[in-house]
């Protein structure tokens, strides 16, 4: 998958640096996968939760921060739509995002 961008995570967990790790392991695992559908990512990530308009919710770090992606299956496209901890996760539309 296109990771579109990379420059959010960082910013994240140069803010968060407990997360680094877990982030980059994400990152890592991502731009190699070639996920077609919302089933395939649940395959490798059975803690995600799908949540439409082709938007996935990713636990990271043992739950402590939650990160949205918008993929494009067709093309390989993933555009970080929002990363944050569960208090700022509540506070956000993650539809709309």
């Amino acid at each position: 998958m296109n990771i579109v961008s990379f420059r959010t995570i960082r910013k994240f967990y140069e803010r968060h640096p407990d997360c680094e790790t877990a982030l980059k392991v994400w990152y890592k695992k991502a731009i190699t996968a070639n996920w077609k559908s919302p089933s395939e990512v649940k395959r490798d990530y059975a803690t995600a939760s799908i949540i439409g308009d082709n938007r996935v919710v990713f636990n990271i770090k043992g739950n402590r921060f939650r990160l949205v992606v918008k993929f494009n299956y067709k093309y390989g496209w993933a555009w970080v739509r929002f990363i944050g901890t569960h208090s700022e996760y509540d506070k956000v539309n993650v539809e709309t995002i």
